[in-house]
């Protein structure tokens, strides 16, 4: 921090919806050249304080300033011209248009060569460590990859502040370090970071200040010194949470039941290669690996959504049963169900309520040929109920909630088809403590009512804390299990690198 006057100041800022604030007079600065991390649950209101700030949104009540000039911005293109820019956690790019292009829309030239854009977009993404082909078609990309390119763009845009949604939930431990590396580069050259992360840990170590919000108000801001990782948690949801969150399993691994799974030599092209394991009843059995470890792919095929080789390809048993798939809804009638790790693309229809989504897991299942809204209203308002699904309005769009009170839905989605093993890809991204909390609670119960669970996840204390059983998936096959007595992260990622 280079200068004693912020480079952006709001003052009292309020923002409501139908009379109802979503931020409540927030006071927040931005200093020249630091990283400022804000945190806070879902639904406290971080986002919406940083759309405000990025002019997505306009206050209801409140004053911002940039350099110390008052400013009211009402569009991001607006913000971009006052050298604000932010990535947002839902990607904005064009899916059908190629890496290079997403990178330089708006800002092409009046004579416009392809090859020289790719050449530029090459340079410029290696220059980031950025592994991300310039050729390649958005919509092809995987979701760490289009997180590269949106980071990518925003610096790119050589903003003076640059506002990070979550920007490595959907990265590898590796791309995390090449992000932090950029971000570091990003303070060394005078610009400002405002970082939202649900990684207590990163904001701990990457962070300047820490800004707290709860409820739509204003915590704490201090410097990240003063924090530790129970004292953030405390602040945002007015409890510590840390025992229950990042409590080992230890020695209380839950006993295995009936044999449930089988997979043996399973294949996919060069994303599953061979790979076998089995699954139990009453167990939560966890599944780590980095991203292109196969380890989606793997329980994709399990689940009917992707197919394996035809030829070569592996065998699944259910209970002793060769089945194979050629629909999801074979494997939901069978008891099988998968939690995807994309809510927002795969997870529940946007443009419907709370009720419609919940009661559509029901017609997958074996639901009824006549629909009864009242049924549905009911169905839902159980649901709502046993999952703690907090939202101002029963009749609200999914896409309206928060991403804990999203993912919430989609698990109650998956849930009502009465499964007898659930596959849970990360369970708990882009979700605030608070949720996780709940989503963890809601992991052991399904194990300890006897159903066969498991839990892929890229984040070690979720693995270490939830799992009875470890597979680490490495190059498209299982490669290590570990019991929680002899698991360490040091171990389990060693397993997944070599």
């Amino acid at each position: 921090m280079t200068d004693a006057t912020p480079l952006i100041a709001l003052r009292q800022i309020t923002k409501e919806y139908f009379g109802v604030p979503a931020i409540k007079n927030v006071d927040f600065t931005v200093m020249q050249g630091e990283i400022h991390a804000l945190l806070g649950e879902n639904g406290a209101g971080k986002s919406t304080l940083t759309k405000i700030i990025a002019g997505v949104t306009t206050p209801t009540g409140g004053t911002m300033a940039i350099d110390g000039r008052a400013v009211v911005l009402r569009t991001p293109s607006e913000a971009l011209h006052h050298g604000v820019a932010m990535v947002f956690q839902e990607t904005s790019l064009v899916p059908s248009m190629t890496v290079a292009q997403n990178l330089y829309l708006g800002h092409e030239k009046f004579f416009n060569r392809l090859r020289g854009l790719y050449i530029a977009a090459q340079q410029f993404l290696q220059s980031l460590n950025f592994n991300v082909d310039p050729v390649a078609v958005v919509g092809n990309l995987g979701a760490a990859q289009k997180q590269m390119v949106e980071i990518a763009r925003a610096v790119l845009q050589k903003a003076h502040v640059i506002i990070f949604d979550e920007p490595t939930a959907a990265l590898t431990p590796e791309e995390k370090r090449y992000f932090f590396a950029l971000v570091r580069r990003l303070k060394a050259n005078g610009v400002s970071i405002v970082f939202i992360s649900h990684a207590l840990e990163e904001a701990l170590a990457i962070a300047d200040r820490i800004t707290i919000l709860r409820d739509g108000e204003l915590v704490v801001t201090d410097n990240a010194s003063a924090f530790d990782r129970d004292m953030i948690i405390r602040a945002m949801v007015g409890r510590t949470l840390s025992d229950q969150l990042y409590h080992r399993q230890g020695g209380k691994a839950r006993a295995p039941h009936d044999k449930v799974l089988s997979v043996q030599n399973l294949s996919m092209g060069a994303l599953v290669r061979n790979t076998s394991f089995t699954i139990y009843s009453g167990q939560v059995t966890g599944i780590f690996g980095l991203i292109g470890s196969g380890r989606t792919e793997t329980a994709k095929i399990v689940a009917g959504v992707l197919k394996r080789n035809f030829f070569h390809g592996g065998e699944v048993r259910l209970r002793d049963r060769a089945i194979s798939y050629l629909l999801p809804r074979q494997g939901v009638l069978d008891g099988i169900v998968y939690v995807t790790e994309d809510r927002k693309i795969e997870g529940f229809f946007e443009g419907m309520s709370i009720a419609e989504n919940i009661f559509a897991g029901r017609l997958a299942a074996k639901g009824p040929k006549l629909v009864s809204r009242k049924d549905m209203l009911e169905l839902a308002r159980v649901w709502r109920e046993k999952l703690n699904v907090r939202t101002i309005n029963a009749n609200a769009r999914v896409i309206e909630l928060s991403g804990g009170n999203q993912q919430k839905v989609v698990i109650a989605k998956s849930l009502v088809q009465q499964p007898q093993l659930v596959i849970f890809d990360e369970p708990t991204r882009g979700v605030d403590v608070g949720a996780i909390a709940e989503i963890h609670q809601i992991v052991k119960d399904l194990a300890d009512q006897g159903l066969a669970v498991i839990v892929i996840s890229s984040y070690l204390p979720e693995i270490l804390n939830l799992s009875d059983r470890i597979l680490v998936a490495r190059q498209g096959r299982i490669v290590e299990e570990f019991s929680p007595t002899e698991a360490t992260e040091e171990k389990i990622m060693y397993a997944a690198v070599h």
